[in-house]
């Protein structure tokens, strides 16, 4: 299952830090023992109950919003350099983990129908991913990333990697959103028009 869940979201090897690693890993296999989860069924998985349907699964989305923050953090580095640094390990562990909550939160109903939980109403994502994290020892930044990564985190000061995150997960929700409503915006202005 392991070498699976490695090759389905090969941004876990991006983390440098082993334990912290090891530790981002072992958060993702916790939630999907707990929600009944395969590596098959979150590839069908939409990764929102707001859009419906979904055009992208649960993998795909966690991987964008992975990659876009990362992308950040580089045109940071390079054009700020060390005037915003930015903890790339920690970035990277909690842009992975942000929706990992969202395995207990939901469940399929029947084949394709997916839904809230019970507890998921009570508890969304943020807060039982955040538990998942501190079970498996993830460090404080981490755990605030998935804290604060949704409308739930508003309302405290996000780090510098919790803003990149919350601000890489909206880019890939509103432009999905579009996407499955038809509503693609895209600009007419191409290099044959200039």
């Amino acid at each position: 299952m392991r070498a699976e869940l490695l090759a389905a979201i090969p941004e876990f090897d991006l983390i440098t830090d082993v334990d912290l690693r090891e530790r981002t890993i072992r958060t993702w296999e916790l939630a999907m023992q707990e929600g009944g989860w395969t590596l098959e069924d979150l590839a069908r998985m939409p990764f929102t109950l707001l859009i419906n349907p979904c055009p992208v699964n649960f993998i795909e989305h966690t991987r964008a919003v992975a990659q876009i923050a990362i992308e950040v953090a580089r045109v940071f580095a390079h054009l700020y350099g060390d005037r915003v640094p930015v903890d790339m390990d920690i970035l990277i562990s909690g842009g992975i983990l942000r929706d990992v909550g969202k395995l207990v939160e939901y469940e399929e109903r029947e084949v394709g129908v997916f839904v809230q939980t019970e507890a998921g109403k009570l508890l969304r994502h943020p807060f039982t991913g955040m538990e998942l994290a501190a079970r498996c020892g993830l460090p404080a930044a981490v755990q605030h990333i998935i804290a604060t990564h949704a409308s739930e985190g508003d309302k405290v000061q996000r780090t510098t990697e919790a803003t990149i995150v919350n601000h890489a997960d909206f880019i890939s929700f509103h432009a999905v959103q579009r996407l499955a409503e038809g509503k693609l915006l895209v600009s007419s202005f191409s290099a044959e028009s200039r």
